[in-house]
């Protein structure tokens, strides 16, 4: 790659109705003649609807690990794997870091990915459902490390925004006692696409 910078990544056609400042990505690279850090793309968010009142923004992804960048290769591999739309919550073999928008009393339904996750709280404060019937509140800055487990999302406030930055990587399939658990998008089966990493 050479010292300009560059923006392959067509530049974003949403914008997310919230009162929170927009994310802007910033993706590094090196210059093929002296291999010195450069800025491959900057890239805006390209913010999606959840049920008309959460948005979600993906700043990234990968599809093997360890993941290969020799020539750019994982760039190229995102860009196909956006431009294809068919991404679901994880991707096989890989990463996803992911951006959401939770509007007053917005929640996601209870669902479950074959992946181990980091949700960091970025605004606000968000509550963690289980199915267990357990809830704990997160606030600005803690972490959530989510092990292939049932749960739901919600903000509970009735006014602010809350934002939270996830990073979903592939695992193997866990097993409990004599289940195996898997995917399991609940409600949004059908809306959401597969991972595709049950298989």
């Amino acid at each position: 790659m050479s010292n300009s910078s560059k923006d392959p990544v067509s530049a974003h056609t949403t914008s997310a109705s919230t009162p929170l400042r927009d994310p802007t990505t910033y993706i590094t690279g090196h210059n093929t003649e002296d291999a010195t850090a450069v800025y491959h793309s900057v890239k805006p968010a390209d913010w999606q609807p959840i049920k008309d009142t959460n948005y979600f923004n993906v700043s990234f992804t990968t599809s093997s690990m360890p993941v290969s960048m020799d020539n750019d290769v994982d760039i190229k591999q995102h860009e196909q794997v956006m431009a294809a739309g068919t991404l679901g919550l994880v991707r096989p073999n890989g990463t996803v870091c992911r951006t959401v928008d939770f509007a007053p009393n917005g929640e996601a339904l209870m669902h479950r990915t074959k992946s181990l996750d980091y949700g960091i709280v970025i605004e606000g404060e968000i509550e963690l459902h289980l199915d267990s019937g357990e809830v704990r509140t997160l606030k600005r800055g803690d972490v959530a490390v989510q092990r292939a487990t049932m749960h739901a999302w919600k903000n509970a406030s009735p006014t602010e925004w809350a934002r939270m930055v996830f990073v979903l990587q592939d695992s193997q399939p866990l097993k409990v006692g004599d289940k195996v658990l898997g995917e399991d998008l609940g409600h949004a089966k059908g809306v959401i696409p597969d991972s595709g990493n049950d298989k």
